[in-house]
């Protein structure tokens, strides 16, 4: 039937005017711009600060993992190649904890894999250790700081719940800070490595030691004996630990 004669006859009917669906009867444009003003109220609600560390801080390996590699909090994200998680085993008794990522780091997306890196795996032959084996390497921040720079407290801030996670996860016995970054964020102290070093401090109930970072080594080749000496006292202190003895900061030393 045609429509003019169908709404004729609706008319005399008394069945006119006949119920249209709104979403019919509105043009196209008007139900788009209704649908946009309803948007905000459908979209999701954005993170805040405290979801976002109660977040990462219940998370598992595969779940902080991936927050690590698509991790955009901080300014450090924009110049990156990828980030650089960490690496090692993951029930590790030893953790050392340096800087930040440098140049091949960035490249190749593992901690301590350029010239600095090899003397650390040296250092950790040295009194039988390896890289992976019952040993874990992170940083203090994930990304590389443009130029190699020391990282900037904002980007420490926001990188920090990782490695606390990190941390929590792996719970190790010993913790090794590498360089006067990792020491003076991990125990809140603007000291200096020298004053530092020859006897334990504590990170949130798990003994940790500063050394010198291996990049500084590189650089002062006078102190490489220094750290040899750093490295026979953590493995004395890991052995008195693996012997269930409790050490308590400060009154482990050595002379």
């Amino acid at each position: 039937m045609p429509n003019q004669r169908r709404e004729l006859i609706l008319e005399q009917l008394g069945l006119l005017p006949r119920w249209v669906p709104r979403h019919r009867a509105r043009p196209a444009t008007q139900r788009v711009n209704a649908a946009a003003q309803l948007a905000p109220q459908t979209q999701a609600r954005a993170e805040t600060g405290d979801e976002r560390v109660a977040r990462i801080l219940r998370s598992g390996w595969v779940e902080l993992k991936e927050m690590v590699r698509t991790c955009t909090d901080c300014p450090l994200h924009k110049a990156r190649r990828q980030s650089v998680f960490g690496v090692g085993d993951e029930s590790a008794d030893w953790l050392f904890i340096g800087e930040g990522p440098g140049a091949e780091e960035d490249a190749r997306g593992e901690p301590f894999v350029g010239q600095a890196g090899r003397l650390l795996d040296n250092m950790l032959a040295a009194i039988g250790l390896q890289r992976g084996r019952n040993v874990y390497i992170a940083n203090i921040v994930k990304c590389r700081p443009p130029g190699n720079r020391v990282p900037e407290p904002l980007e420490v801030a926001r990188c920090e719940p990782y490695l606390l996670r990190q941390i929590k996860l792996i719970a190790p016995k010993l913790i090794v800070a590498l360089g006067k970054t990792a020491a003076s964020n991990l125990l809140h102290t603007d000291a200096s490595i020298g004053s530092l070093r020859g006897r334990l401090h504590e990170f949130q109930g798990t003994p940790l030691l500063v050394t010198y970072h291996p990049a500084y080594l590189l650089r002062n080749l006078a102190d490489k004996a220094k750290a040899w000496e750093d490295l026979c006292f953590g493995r004395d202190a890991m052995a008195k630990l693996k012997a269930g003895e409790r050490l308590n900061a400060g009154q482990f030393a050595f002379n």
